[in-house]
């Protein structure tokens, strides 16, 4: 019987033991195990670190719209319409970060009209304008720049070259049903333009505070290409007479916040334009270098009314902005009709409110108003509406528009609006200084739903 216990505690011991070194043994393992994991945690997360910086990151834009247009000249009853103007806008959107501080953006378009001819073939088309007009079925480099942000001691700059981020800017994001504004006043600049900018970050003195200043080129003056006739007179890409009325028209812009605290944003650009198009009253040629112009805009955005008064002032934005045109002719030049030295101004309100739907989730209903003096003149070559620029009426231009998530679905932002435009003077039409500003009684009228795949 002794002899049966000893044997058995003798079994007992040894299970123990042999237990005892098994879970030393897996203790041991599952410390390996975890040091593994972590070990391929750091390396995922580096990877994915590099990953995030060494790629471009593409992004889709699909818009899909039907308008039925109308225009009425009052005076003589003509009328002009069309029910169902169709078409397509295609955005590919492009973003990369390969360090730190620099960073590059672009921006794919393609802008057509259903059953249009594939090509284009009116005159004066640019190729930073096109894609902001429904033409034809080409792509076109609508937006590419690269900003490099850095220090100088204590005051943050960044610098940026190429083709800006210029349309839909500053206001007019609301009625394009975008959630971004471009980067300058739509007030005054609605077009693609390619520059150089130097930004200067004043949020250590006042909060939100920037400017931005940008020189560019709007126009190429009189050149010849390599593909056209070389002389002794004529050289690629060069003209010897200096004296050429097929100047460069370039401009220069200073932009920014005066003031932004997440709530309250107060926005002011001022842009002068050297060798603006006119007339010469001596040859009665047009759009050739007839003097410069200066533009000024300031405006001003509420976003959110009061404090926590309720959730629909906390969710409704409203927005005034002014805006000031002023051509100057040179001697033996014609500019907006004004002659020899002679100057014309113009004016302009735009004024706008955006409250919740109360119907959808996050739908938006806006409300805007526009009024344009008799030579109110601002550079908006890219199409705000398919009857033409309503930012730049020469009278009083009305818009209501509801903005809404398709079927419920944010990747489907959609759009119903409505346009009213009273023209009281001639149309302004891509900055035409060659052209005078005559009293008309023109009315035109834009009803649109659009839906976008955005994502």
């Amino acid at each position: 019987m002794n002899k049966l216990i000893g044997i058995s505690l003798a079994a007992t011991l040894a299970i123990t033991s042999v237990h005892a070194a098994s879970v030393d043994e897996l203790e041991t393992r599952i410390e390996k195990l975890e040091k593994k994991v972590k070990s391929n945690k750091k390396t995922i997360t580096e990877v994915k670190i590099h990953d995030a910086f060494d790629n471009i990151k593409f992004g889709v834009d699909f818009r899909n719209a039907v308008d039925s247009l109308s225009y009425k000249n009052n005076e003589t009853g003509e009328k002009s319409e069309n029910n169902s103007l169709l078409t397509s806008r295609l955005y590919l959107t492009m973003a990369s970060a390969p360090v730190q501080g620099l960073l590059f953006k672009g921006k794919l378009a393609i802008y057509s009209t259903w059953g249009a001819h594939l090509f284009d073939e009116s005159d004066g088309l640019k190729d930073w304008s096109a894609s902001s007009k429904a033409t034809d079925t080409l792509m076109r480099v609508k937006e590419a720049y690269f900003v490099y942000s850095t220090k100088a001691g204590e005051q943050p700059l960044s610098f940026s070259i190429g083709r800006r981020p210029s349309t839909n800017g500053f206001l007019a994001n609301y009625r394009e049903n975008e959630p971004e504004a471009g980067s300058p006043l739509a007030h005054i600049t609605n077009m693609e333009v390619n520059a150089a900018m130097v930004k200067l970050d004043w949020g250590r003195f006042v909060e939100g505070a920037y400017t931005k200043l940008v020189y560019g080129r709007a126009h190429t003056g009189e050149t010849e290409s390599v593909y056209g006739k070389v002389s002794a007179e004529r050289f690629p890409y060069a003209d010897k007479d200096t004296d050429a009325e097929d100047e460069n028209v370039d401009f220069f812009v200073a932009v920014g916040d005066a003031y932004y605290n997440g709530q309250y944003k107060l926005m002011y650009q001022w842009a002068h334009i050297f060798n603006t198009k006119g007339e010469n009253l001596d040859t009665a040629v047009t759009k050739v270098d007839a003097g410069s112009a200066d533009l000024f805009s300031l405006g001003l955005q509420v976003s959110g009314i009061g404090d926590g008064i309720s959730d629909f002032l906390d969710n409704t934005s409203v927005f005034i902005s002014g805006a000031y045109s002023n051509y100057n002719a040179k001697d033996g030049y014609s500019l907006l009709g004004s002659k020899d030295g002679g100057s014309q101004d113009g004016t302009s309100v735009w004024a706008g409110v955006i409250i919740p739907d109360m119907i959808t989730e996050n739908g938006k209903i806006g409300f805007e108003y526009n009024h344009g003096s008799k030579y109110w003149t601002p550079m908006t070559w890219a199409e705000d509406t398919a009857i033409g620029s309503k930012i730049a009426v020469r009278g009083d231009a009305y818009e209501a528009y509801w903005n809404f998530d398709l079927f419920g679905v944010e990747y489907l932002p959609s759009q119903i609006r409505y346009t009213y435009a009273q023209h009281d003077y001639t149309p302004n039409i891509n900055c035409a200084g060659w052209i005078d500003s005559k009293p008309v009684d023109i009315t035109a009228q834009d009803l649109r739903f659009s839906v976008s795949y955005r994502y």
